[in-house]
């Protein structure tokens, strides 16, 4: 039985990172209460400093910032994505996005660490959400009628719906016995904080080396007035370690000599960061009482920035599947509602995940003539106003059935 410090709640959200916390403060929104269990230190996720650690906000996953309260909060802290530059190791023909005035941004690009800032300012006076930080799960029951959760102190948590939302070594998903397709790139994405000479005029870069992409996102200017981007630069796996070791001074000419000059000269701020990239998608999204959002779901390359955005859609699905189905008066873990949600989120991430899949392998074919084919392609892209259209609506998240938390 639920005590009177943790009463029952709708969902039991075990991962309350950037996605979970999201889910938590939207279901809020339309009356729907949780428990968020997380076992990070939100004092550490949040510290000061400039690590380069940084995400892409669609313009999809703004509006749903938007309509959950937070965008208030973070629309001093964001930097708009004005067009997005790409080509093929700064070799003549590349493509640039850029939409019309009336459409806005292609999005905006925040550090990490302010967007956790707003979510937990946020979720810290929401009384639907019960947060239980530095908690440790060791035992998860699903059963006919609810489903608990029971901590390392011996707290048991109760709701009617579980979500797995630990990001991609998800304990709740392997527990539960998910089918994965999976494959390792092979490669290591590092990140680190630039400041540069000269302004970025809000343009994202890609540029694409035979090695990895080699990403440059705009962020909004320090408080000294330098202008700032974050790095993303993809190497083999088997380079990693050595780009890791380099000292100072050698990072610095590695990364410049990969920069062409775009944003002049450079100084490396911060730590270095880096993880493996690797492929992973779940067969399914859902068993019974469980439910499967963001990266505990499918886990994708960084090279389209798409990843966080895939997630924070699937919370758009689940909130609006839940809503709809206990309007009717059914159980939040009722598994027409479950597979209702499958198949919205199914086959819009897979289609999002194969495209970059294949957009990461078409541009880590090695030699000139491979290169040439691409620039071609890249040209006629570049020429062709129907096709630059649908690449943008796609990176602004605004293709195919959207949820309502997500729209205008």
């Amino acid at each position: 039985m639920a005590d009177k410090l943790n009463p029952k709640r709708e969902l039991l959200i075990l991962g309350g990172g950037l996605v979970g916390m999201t889910l938590a403060l939207a279901a809020a929104r339309k009356g729907i209460s949780s428990h968020v269990v997380d076992r990070a230190d939100p004092a550490e996720l949040t510290a000061e400093g400039f690590d380069g650690r940084a995400s892409a906000i669609s313009t999809a996953s703004w509006n749903l910032f938007r309509n959950i309260g937070v965008a208030e909060a973070l629309e001093p802290h964001g930097c708009k994505i004005e067009s997005i530059a790409v080509t093929d190791g700064m070799k003549p023909g590349r493509i640039d996005f850029q939409p019309e005035p009336h459409e806005g941004t292609l999005g905006r690009m925040f550090a990490n660490r302010q967007l956790r800032l707003a979510l937990f300012e946020a979720a810290k006076d929401e009384p639907l959400i019960t947060w239980h930080s530095m908690a440790e799960v060791i035992e998860r029951h699903r059963g006919e009628h609810g489903v608990s959760v029971t901590l390392a102190d011996g707290t048991v948590l109760e709701a009617s719906l579980l979500v797995g939302s630990e990001g991609r070594g998800s304990p709740t998903r392997e527990e539960a016995g998910f089918t994965m397709a999976k494959w390792d790139y092979r490669h290591r994405a590092i990140i680190v904080g630039l400041t540069h000479e000269k302004p970025h005029d809000g343009v994202a870069w890609e540029i694409f080396y035979p090695d990895g992409p080699f990403a440059l996102l705009p962020l909004l200017d320090d408080e000294q007035g330098r202008h700032r981007s974050a790095l993303v630069w993809t190497v083999d796996e088997k380079d990693a370690e050595g780009v890791l070791a380099l000292g100072d001074r050698a990072l610095h000419h590695e990364i410049e000599k990969r920069m062409h000059g775009v944003l002049g000269a450079i100084t490396v701020e911060g730590p270095r960061s880096s993880w493996p990239l690797s492929f992973q998608h779940t067969a399914k999204l859902v068993a019974d009482r469980l439910a499967l959002v963001g990266d505990a779901a499918h886990g994708m390359h960084p090279i389209a920035g798409q990843g966080l955005n895939l997630g924070l859609r699937d919370v758009g699905a689940l909130v609006e599947v839940l809503v709809d189905g206990m309007r009717l008066g059914l159980d939040p873990g009722d598994a027409q509602l479950l597979e209702r949600y499958e198949k919205w989120r199914a086959l819009d991430s897979l289609m999002v995940m194969g495209a970059t899949d294949t957009l990461t392998r078409l541009f880590g074919i090695p030699g000139k003539a491979a290169s040439a084919v691409r620039r071609l392609g890249m040209a006629g892209v570049q020429r062709t106003p129907a096709l630059k259209r649908f690449f943008m609506d796609e990176a602004r998240g605004m293709s195919g059935a959207l949820p309502e938390l997500l729209k205008g």
